[in-house]
């Protein structure tokens, strides 16, 4: 046994994730049959994991704890100072790597390697003053969306320009000192990519899901897809796989597209971490985005990323609805989250499964007509039933 690591059959026991919320919940919740133990280090003060050991620390004075009672460091949010990250390798593994951090931090970085990598994206331009956003949006034509280079997620940090001159406006309104401006994008639908890839570089792909935004949150996603072209599969396989091979990345990677009306895909953005868009994994498919990330980051061999049956997630967002008549749907399963109901708080996710898609729409259907805050799926799939 390596000194300092507590191991039993080659599984890494101690786990120490950075954040504190519902995603560090659901991997607790998958590791827990592995034997894994759970420590989280929160930086916020506003813990909502509700599981395992947190160690509250938003004044970074109890680093040491936590990393003595850990072998393996991951994450759950993005949105962590670099340097920490990069403190806590100089100590105890972490994965994926504080590089992976960097890059999705910074919206330009982000970019930038999607050029390198010949991963198509929107047209863009970054800009540092609202004379120049309004000189982007007249270049790329409105409407255009800028969005913050660091932070913001959710439709945060963001604004939509119908025209170039609300630049001040949005400018003023996003409050950063350099923005990216994207084209919009003729989409047919919105869709992202899930993929995990091991310590010794094994890789595993998840099946497409398409996504259904609404105020920039995510609402629906659903699995696998009846009407994917298999070349559009393989197209998102090959960019991701390059992101996961540049980045030398360990565990879950999500990118989001955009799939036009020619079939092509442009990247809009990628998230190092496990997804919203891959919580339909969890009953969806052999084995979920939550326990392949722990697989992946334990060295342990990754698991069947195959889809069971036709799968949708409903984000419950904002205000809980009728759990037990949610429950009394056939197919379905409620993960709830512990949280008080907020105006645009996510609080639970639904899974629902089918025999096929059109029994899948309307179980969805159903389902949505029982959350106060839920708006019928409108979801591209449809139109091809």
């Amino acid at each position: 046994m390596t000194s300092g690591m507590t191991k039993h059959s080659g599984i890494t026991q101690r786990i120490g994730i950075l954040g504190a919320g519902q995603l560090g919940r659901m991997l607790a919740l998958a590791g827990y049959p592995l034997g894994n133990r759970f420590t989280f280090l929160d930086t916020t003060g506003n813990p909502s994991a509700g599981i395992g050991e947190v160690v509250i620390d938003p004044d970074n004075q109890r680093l040491a704890e936590f990393l003595a009672n850990v072998d393996v460091v991951t994450y759950e949010f993005e949105h962590l100072p670099v340097q920490l990250v990069r403190d806590i390798e100089q100590h105890k593994p972490v994965y994926p790597s504080s590089r992976a951090i960097e890059v999705c931090q910074n919206r330009v970085e982000e970019k930038t390697l999607f050029d390198r990598l010949g991963i198509p994206t929107p047209a863009y331009r970054v800009v540092e003053s609202a004379e120049q956003l309004e000189a982007a949006a007249r270049e790329l034509g409105c409407p255009v969306v800028a969005k913050s280079v660091t932070e913001g997620y959710d439709g945060k940090g963001q604004a939509v320009l119908k025209h170039p001159e609300q630049a001040q406006y949005a400018w003023a309104a996003i409050g950063h000192s350099q923005l990216v401006v994207e084209a919009f994008v003729d989409f047919v639908r919105e869709v992202s990519m899930i993929a995990v890839r091991g310590r010794n570089g094994e890789v595993a792909f998840y099946p497409m899901a398409e996504n259904q935004h609404v105020d920039g949150i995510l609402r629906y996603s659903v699995a696998p897809l009846p009407d994917l072209d298999a070349g559009v599969q393989q197209t998102a396989d090959s960019y991701i796989r390059a992101l996961l091979d540049e980045l030398d990345y360990v565990g879950v990677l999500a990118l989001e597209l955009f799939q036009t009306h020619d079939g092509s895909l442009l990247a809009n953005e990628m998230a190092p971490r496990v997804h919203n868009s891959g919580h339909w994994t969890m009953d969806g498919a052999v084995t979920s985005q939550f326990e392949n990330h722990l697989r992946a980051i334990q060295g342990l061999p990754l698991g069947d990323t195959q889809a069971i049956a036709p799968t949708c997630m409903i984000n419950v967002i904002g205000r809980e609805g009728d759990n037990a008549a949610v429950l009394a749907l056939a197919s379905t399963h409620l993960h709830r989250y512990d949280k008080a109901e907020r105006a645009g708080r996510k609080l639970a996710h639904v899974n629902i499964l089918a025999a096929n898609h059109a029994e899948l729409l309307e179980k969805v259907r159903a389902c949505s007509a029982l959350l106060p805050e839920a708006p019928p799926p409108a979801l591209s799939f449809t139109d091809t039933l």
